[in-house]
């Protein structure tokens, strides 16, 4: 009897033992959802382009934060790796990536009838369901420049397949005391390569 009460106890001591080092491994994963909740993943759980004002708002909090916040802009039509590795290299400049995407009549004006193979909610939506992209904004102006002047950026990026004079929203960011920098472009990868790629195939 003493031994069978014994081995009980020493049953209900291990049980406890296992239920506290579960309770502690929750609470520690608790712990870090809460701060990630207050870092990145509390940017999540949208799907497509914010509004200016949601993206203004964003920027706030952020700039609330002391958050460095990074702005790129392009087409994005034809999501490739080169346009990821671009963006993740962007992302690492600063503590938050905000993409200005070109709207479809944006892209019209830019590049012709025959563009954007995808239609600009679905570009948007793409970009945004990466993680190197904290939020997504569609511009229908022929140039970024007036969304930049609103978001002022700490950091500019561009492709080095633009001249630093060329780029634009350069002054805006410089005269904050903001930095832009010329991102290397994997060479050979870029949607229209993908679509002579693609014409060449099917003829």
């Amino acid at each position: 009897m003493e031994l069978f009460a014994e081995r009980h106890v020493q049953i209900r001591a291990l049980t406890e033992h296992s239920t506290k080092d579960t309770k502690e491994t929750n609470d520690t994963k608790d712990t870090k959802e809460t701060k990630d909740t207050k870092g990145r993943k509390g940017r999540k759980g949208r799907k497509g382009s914010l509004t200016i004002e949601q993206a203004l708002a964003l920027v706030a909090r952020l700039r609330t934060a002391g958050e460095q916040i990074v702005f790129t802009n392009g087409v994005f039509d034809l999501l490739h790796i080169g346009h990821l590795r671009y963006l993740q290299h962007a992302r690492a400049l600063g503590d938050a990536l905000i993409v200005g995407v070109n709207s479809d009549r944006s892209v019209r004006a830019n590049k012709g009838p025959a563009r954007p193979i995808t239609p600009e909610a679905e570009r948007a939506e793409v970009l945004e369901a990466l993680e190197c992209v904290d939020g997504v904004v569609v511009f229908d102006e022929e140039t970024p420049h007036d969304l930049i002047a609103a978001l002022q950026p700490d950091v500019l990026v561009k492709g080095d397949d633009w001249a630093e004079t060329a780029i634009v929203g350069r002054e805006i960011v410089e005269g904050r005391g903001g930095t832009v920098v010329r991102v290397p472009i994997e060479p050979g990868r870029s949607t229209s390569a993908i679509i002579r790629k693609i014409r060449r195939t099917l003829c």
